[in-house]
């Protein structure tokens, strides 16, 4: 019991740090931009008693953009989290996997078609349709790992062998297809799949907020099966669970919300790999606690990376998803010299 309310406590105190963090970080980046405003500036015009040109610049530019990044490092985080607990492995990761280059070749090729370019004229449509073709994409991603790595059942260094080798085939395609784009409508894919959500707008989160918000909430449903997973599968059978169904059930939850994360920011890997490790050594194993705590420390990490990205070499812009791989890819490699 003593350890329960502990547990409890700490679960608090971390999630009060880490919402205070994100916090500052949310108002630091309604300030920081091409145009300054000042902090008690942003605050008055949050309350309505701002000027119209900060108006403008925060609720047309920067807010939808915060809120954006906000809902794709919940769908990121979670998705890692899962994939991490229903394979056991520490390097699950829907970026590392393929199933963001799968989201994102079909978010592509979707867009040449009915467009003929990227972002310049993206009709409402094509906005409201891109959750479901990028969920259309991870699926076929998502399908081709698990088949091609089931042998007996799932082998976590093979599932990631696997998911590297159509990581790499998918993004291969995608370069390939490129080649039809103009070369300017070639670079801006070229940021866009790097991780960028400099197109942000109501829209987009109109469009993403749904499967985000559905398919969190049944994951957390969930997250029991995903401790009792933990414990491997003859002990998870002799429980009464049915492991590859409840298995399968985890891996459409982790593979929709990643899909729905690259619809709208392109392939950002590592982040569904670095928060979930760093929720499990903060809270534990337990994820009914560690999902929330992952998806908190997944927005801190994506609000600061997202000014760094606007702000370091401004008015240019760094992709996201850069800054993102260069805090990613040091704790990539510890992971991997720890196996």
């Amino acid at each position: 019991m003593m350890n329960i309310l502990s547990g409890n406590k700490r679960f608090r105190n971390i999630s009060i740090l880490l919402t205070a963090l994100i916090v500052i970080s949310f108002i630091v980046s309604l300030n920081m931009g091409s145009l300054s405003i000042k902090p008690i500036d942003v605050l008055k015009t949050l309350i309505g008693k701002g000027t119209r040109k900060d108006e403008l610049v925060l609720f047309t530019l920067r807010l939808p953009r915060i809120i954006i990044a906000v809902l794709v490092a919940i769908g990121l985080s979670t998705s890692g989290t899962i994939l991490q607990g229903i394979t056991k492995n520490d390097l699950a990761d829907p970026g590392i996997l393929g199933i963001g280059s799968g989201a994102s070749l079909a978010v592509v090729v979707y867009i040449y078609f009915t467009s003929g370019n990227t972002y310049a004229v993206i009709s409402d449509i094509t906005i409201y349709t891109m959750p479901i073709l990028a969920l259309t994409g991870a699926f076929i991603a998502a399908a081709l790992i698990y088949s091609l790595a089931w042998k007996k059942g799932i082998n976590p260094s093979r599932l990631i062998l696997v998911g590297i080798g159509i990581n790499s085939a998918f993004t291969a395609m995608l370069i390939i297809f490129q080649l039809k784009f103009t070369t300017q409508e070639f670079n801006r894919v070229m940021v866009w799949i790097s991780g960028s959500i400099w197109g942000a707008n109501w829209k987009y989160v109109i469009a993403t907020l749904p499967w985000i918000v559905i398919f969190l909430v049944l994951t957390l449903y969930k997250a029991r099966y995903l401790d009792v997973l933990n414990l491997g599968d003859e002990l998870s059978t002799g429980l009464g669970v049915k492991v590859e169904k409840e298995r399968r059930k985890l891996l459409f939850f982790a593979v929709a919300l990643a899909g729905a994360a690259t619809a709208v920011s392109g392939t950002i890997s590592f982040l569904g790999l670095v928060a979930p490790h760093i929720g499990r050594r903060l809270v534990g194993p337990k994820h009914k606690v560690l999902i929330p705590t992952s998806a908190l420390i997944s927005i801190f990490l994506f609000l600061v990376s997202d000014i760094i990205a606007k702000n370091l070499l401004a008015p240019a812009e760094i992709p996201v998803g850069i800054v993102l791989s260069i805090i990613g890819v040091p704790y990539f490699v510890y992971l991997m010299l720890k196996q």
